[in-house]
């Protein structure tokens, strides 16, 4: 009787009735899927990349502008700023003081004559300044500079009244006697605190100037301070031939003339502010 071999047992099968094939190696069917879809993902990626790509062609080129740099005035041009251009609007660090316009413009001058357009906040130049106002200032009396004039300040709006001492106060009242004139005359002289500017000093050797904004007559007492309150700085008024006085230490306020006092007020854009703050150096009436 032959010798028989015992086999090996074999592998039970699956439950929907096939088994695995022993005759091939384990995972080569999934390692053919796997590398049939890397080639596939390969070629899409490789197919879209050559359709995104732009063709190259003359309208693709970068378009160059053909306007001239030195265009002229209304055209446009595309070069670069001019250093003007750029430039700060402002020259100082810190905020400056506004300053307020002389006139409105259009506006008719309170007494009926034309309205400048200066702002009173404009420096007087030397062409500018009242005649006669000595040398110092740009006038034509031939002094050397620096030596005093007489000079008499009178009203733009009432022309009959004068700057005039009266009881330490700086009124404005009708000159009728030689005391009256002497009292309304004073020596103009450059500006304690600032030389472009007025000091007005009295006859018996004081100078007008403000103390709680009221203007009065006073001995100098050495002091910066009252070396400030006795400058006063002149700036183009409404009117031709007028000018308006700027306190040096108090910008934006001007000496005017309220119920007869002269007082040192901050600017208002009204006629009747602009009519009472007007005044006219002439020559001294004493």
């Amino acid at each position: 009787m032959p010798k028989t071999t015992p086999r090996p047992p074999r592998l039970p099968s699956w439950e929907h009735g096939w088994s695995p094939d022993t005759s091939r190696a384990p995972g080569t069917r999934r390692l053919w899927l796997a590398g049939g879809l890397a080639a596939a993902t390969v070629v899409t990626c490789l197919t879209a990349i050559s359709m995104d790509r732009p063709a190259t062609d003359e309208s693709s080129a970068p378009v160059r502008s053909e306007i001239p740099t030195d265009a002229g005035p209304g055209l446009l041009s595309f070069a670069s700023p001019s250093p003007s251009a750029t430039a700060s609007p402002h020259g100082s660090s810190g905020p400056t003081p506004a300053t307020p316009s002389a006139t409105a413009p259009g506006a008719p001058a309170p007494d009926g004559g034309a309205r400048a357009t200066a702002s009173p906040s404009a420096p007087l130049s030397p062409s500018s300044r009242p005649a006669g106002s000595g040398a110092a200032h740009g006038g034509s009396s031939g002094a050397s500079k620096g030596s005093p004039v007489r000079r008499s300040v009178r009203s733009v709006n009432y022309p009959d009244r004068y700057w005039h001492v009266r009881g330490g106060l700086v009124k404005l009242d009708p000159v009728t006697s030689s005391a009256d004139r002497r009292a309304a005359t004073f020596r103009l002289v450059d500006g304690l605190a600032d030389r472009s500017c007025y000091s007005f000093a009295t006859a018996d050797g004081g100078y007008l100037r403000h103390r709680s904004f009221v203007l009065r007559a006073e001995r100098d007492d050495g002091s910066a301070l009252y070396r400030k309150d006795a400058t006063f700085c002149p700036r183009p008024a409404a009117r031709s031939g007028a000018v308006v006085l700027e306190s040096v230490n108090y910008p934006g306020r001007f000496l005017r003339h309220q119920d007869f006092q002269l007082r040192l007020d901050p600017y208002q854009n009204s006629d009747l502010y602009r009519a009472d703050s007007a005044f006219r150096l002439q020559d001294g009436l004493s």
